[in-house]
């Protein structure tokens, strides 16, 4: 489960808690990269929320790079010991784009990618056809009301893919840009 932009793991863990079962470990990874979410002038430093980022747009390519060795390693100390099974990989919004990069350059044995709230990043290398993805299905997650990802930016992301030769999904709750509980229960149908 990897979070959106200026969002804390241990906060955005929660919403997947339910998900959690003795045959099914959650598990949410933060952006190495922090800051205050507000400026200085509304509140001194101590009293400021903090927040986290998986990248700016400041060294882009290595922010990239780092994350994704940093997901494959993460991934690599939570598998060891366990028993190989299903790998969902859930992105929200900035998270969207950090799950697929992670999924498409990363040594994640995914078996699902769901773009939460996001799209495919415009940087993804889809010129390897549906082996850009290692031929893991996309489903995109989006709330009827989502501000963020508009029904054409939509149709393009899922038109881009098909000329590519990658099947997209496309699961719809009544909502906005957030993480609806009510959906999981279809996600495992996907």
């Amino acid at each position: 489960m990897l979070h959106g932009y200026g969002q804390l793991a241990a906060e955005f863990i929660r919403f997947f808690a339910d998900l959690a079962s003795d045959d099914s470990m959650v598990v949410a990874p933060e952006g190495m990269n922090r800051f205050y979410t507000v400026s200085a002038d509304v509140a001194p430093a101590r009293d400021r929320p903090v927040g986290a980022t998986w990248m700016t747009r400041e060294d882009r390519e290595s922010e990239v790079a780092d994350y994704v060795e940093y997901l494959d390693s993460v991934f690599d100390d939570v598998a060891a010991g366990t028993p190989p099974g299903r790998v969902d990989v859930i992105g929200f919004s900035q998270g969207a784009a950090t799950a697929a990069r992670w999924v498409a350059h990363g040594r994640i044995p995914a078996t699902r990618l769901f773009l939460w709230g996001g799209l495919v990043p415009p940087d993804a290398d889809l010129a390897r056809g549906p082996h850009a993805f290692r031929g893991v299905p996309v489903t995109f997650v989006l709330g009827s009301r989502d501000h963020y990802v508009s029904e054409a930016a939509l149709n393009d992301d899922v038109a881009r893919l098909a000329r590519a030769g990658i099947t997209a999904s496309v699961l719809r709750f009544d909502g906005g840009h957030a993480v609806s509980r009510s959906v999981f229960p279809r996600l495992a149908a996907v």
